[in-house]
């Protein structure tokens, strides 16, 4: 039996459709309202549906507020719950700061996303301009050799660095690979010539990838969490980040290097070398345990001998004899969690397990590549 729908119902269909758009946007606000209640980080938010909401607005109206003048952001600061008076006083005194825009712990990624994301929903030409802006903050900073630094324009200490650390440089290569690849940033939000101009950024930070690699005996291994700018040496940073091989920021590089179409010998090498390096290193027959949550008097952590425990890897291991270590804030290395203060002890992650999500993708990757 077939069913013809009559015209006469179309304007009640045209009604409900209507209605029911209205009230899942109205339901995604309430959601988003409860999120901020409960402390979630809007600027993280993906969902189509938000961006059409007032709520999305009033979160970016306040990440273009939150900007500096020299296009960047500043870190660690709650940019999506609702503004008082002299919260909103104080970030526009300081939008002329030189001294805070940084690319540590997402900054600056994290607010152009969300603009890209606002500005695609809205057509909204203050939030393209926003992040046209902190693209060039980006491409700015980049040195010649293709590395950038955690802090600038006036970097001081170790943020003059190349920084892996948390993954900074990682994100800023990773935003500017999408440009080229996702259409969330075409259709008016990226030119045709900007987009080249990250192209070329991107691949320049790959050649500062490879050329800071740790080499030993001709073999290449994996990185430091931050590289000396003019030497591209591993270099300290903080007194308990001394220089050394580090496990965890070298997944990320890794992964990003693995993601490369067609990769050139180099680019092999690169990988084969640090894949290497992570198998000689792993530690065995032992379990990382913390307990309780950051910051309670109760919470600490822990090496104990478990044979049936997956492979873990000390986030740092010395440049000499590549042995792990721990370190406090007096920048003596140490070789186990109880030689160090209760405070760096459990600040801190010491271990981590982050290797082995790598070793199926490489384990692909060489049959794609033709690596032995």
């Amino acid at each position: 039996m077939q069913i013809c729908q009559s015209n006469s119902l179309k304007p009640y269909q045209d009604s409900m459709k209507t209605f029911a758009m209205t009230l899942f946007i109205a339901l995604a606000a309430t959601m988003q309202a409860d999120a901020v209640a409960a402390g979630k980080n809007l600027l993280k938010e993906t969902d189509k549906a938000f961006f059409n909401t007032e709520e999305a607005r009033r979160v970016g109206d306040q990440v273009v507020i939150y900007q500096r003048d020299t296009g960047g952001w500043p870190k660690n600061i709650d940019m999506w719950s609702p503004m008082n008076d002299e919260e909103m006083k104080n970030a526009m005194a300081d939008k002329s700061r030189t001294d805070d825009s940084t690319i540590d712990n997402n900054a600056t990624i994290m607010q152009m996303k969300y603009l890209a994301r606002l500005y695609r929903a809205t057509g909204d030409e203050k939030y393209r301009d926003s992040f046209a802006k902190g693209l060039e903050y980006l491409l700015a900073g980049q040195y010649e050799n293709g590395g950038w630094p955690q802090f600038w324009p006036n970097p001081k200490g170790y943020k003059v660095h190349i920084t892996y650390n948390d993954n900074a440089m990682l994100n800023v290569l990773g935003l500017l690979k999408d440009i080229g690849t996702e259409s969330l940033y075409r259709k008016g939000l990226v030119s045709d010539s900007l987009t080249r101009e990250c192209s070329k950024a991107f691949d320049k930070g790959i050649e500062c990838i490879l050329r800071t690699q740790i080499v030993v005996d001709g073999k290449p291994t994996v990185w430091c969490q931050q590289h000396d700018r003019e030497t591209l040496l591993p270099a300290p940073a903080r007194k308990f980040e001394l220089a050394s091989y580090c496990s965890l920021e070298s997944v990320g590089l890794v992964y990003l290097l693995l993601d490369i179409k067609n990769p050139d010998e180099r680019v092999k090498a690169s990988i084969k070398g640090a894949m290497e390096w992570f198998d000689r290193n792993k530690i065995t027959g032992m379990r990382y345990v913390r307990r309780g949550n950051k910051g309670d008097a109760d919470c600490d952590s822990w090496l104990e001998p478990d044979p049936e425990a997956s492979p873990i890897w000390a986030r740092y291991y010395d440049l000499e004899n590549c042995r792990p270590f721990v370190c406090d804030r007096d920048g003596v290395p140490r070789e186990r969690l109880d030689q160090i203060g209760h405070e760096r002890r459990n600040g801190y992650g010491w271990y981590n397990d982050r290797p082995l999500n790598l070793i199926p993708i490489y384990e692909e990757w060489k049959k794609e590549n033709g690596v032995n």
